[in-house]
């Protein structure tokens, strides 16, 4: 906390709540002894999250890069970079930075991926020990696939709407409902579920046709409409007073992208907006 330039009260403070700390541990017949606490952080303390970024922090100060090439999220560290050996070499300073202060690099956890790799590189290892290599992994709420698709965070997205409308189909499947009601919670629960994180999504096509057709099941579920029906999907819209999905996803990306634009110019999100990426593009316009 001193190198992190707090003030010498709020140490003391600090030092007080944890000083003397006891726990119990509940059993079947009653309460064991009480054992001293001297080290970790308190459970379910406002201040422990808080703390623990501060630790990391000057943990990791002497092999810490900029975001993108390292980011991390409480105890999760991602690392990129171009070549296998260059994130073994990373990974070993990263162990041998957090392990010679009494923490641990779980081996088992630890994995890999290899972004739109186009002939097989070998093993990634730390000390010695084969990593599990991956072909997806989830960061923050987002699935990265390695072929560079979005096709499993779009299903992701489509299964939270799903569950979204379970959560309220007793008021939007109720036929004393109007249908701008329906519409309304639809709005509410429904879609931001479905449009969580999407604004930095590279949508194909058929990804967002696959969003919308999802979308229209459920509005014509809720005001008890079916395809044989023969009622258009643009009256289905006007009865809920729901617009189309993909309208949406647009609204969100300059929204976020205003919000970008806003920001300083070394905040990460305004960064990548002027990435230079190696390699080339493929070939065709975008789908």
């Amino acid at each position: 906390m001193r190198k992190s330039g707090v003030a010498e009260k709020y140490i003391r403070v600090v030092q007080d709540m944890y000083e003397g700390s006891v726990t119990v541990v509940r059993l079947a017949v009653g309460l064991a002894d009480a054992l001293n606490v001297e080290v970790g952080l308190h459970q379910g303390s406002a201040l422990s999250p808080f703390l623990f970024a501060m630790v990391m922090d000057r943990l990791t100060d002497e092999v810490r890069q900029e975001s993108l090439w390292t980011m991390m999220f409480a105890d999760d560290i991602v690392i990129c970079s171009d070549s296998r050996e260059q994130v073994e070499e990373t990974l070993e300073r990263w162990r041998y930075a957090v392990e010679r202060r009494r923490m641990k690099v779980s081996r088992n956890k630890t994995e890999y991926m290899c972004v739109n790799e186009r002939e097989v590189s070998g093993m990634a290892r730390m000390q010695g020990v084969e990593l599990a290599k991956v072909d997806e992994f989830k960061s923050l709420g987002s699935t990265v696939q390695s072929n560079e698709d979005c096709g499993r965070e779009v299903k992701k997205r489509v299964l939270a709407g799903w569950n979204g409308w379970r959560r309220v189909s007793g008021v939007i499947c109720d036929r004393k409902v109007s249908a701008r009601v329906k519409g309304k919670f639809y709005r509410m629960v429904v879609r931001p579920a479905m449009l969580y994180g999407l604004e930095t999504v590279a949508l194909a096509r058929k990804q967002e046709t696959e969003l919308e057709v999802a979308e229209l099941k459920m509005l014509r579920f809720a005001l008890g409409v079916t395809r044989m029906d023969r009622i258009r999907n643009e009256y289905v819209r006007g009865s809920a007073q729901v617009g189309r999905l993909g309208n949406k996803v647009r609204e969100a990306r300059l929204c976020w992208f205003g919000h970008m634009q806003r920001r300083d110019v070394g905040y990460i999100g305004r960064r990548m907006l002027r990435i230079e990426l190696s390699g080339k593009r493929k070939r065709g316009s975008p789908k």
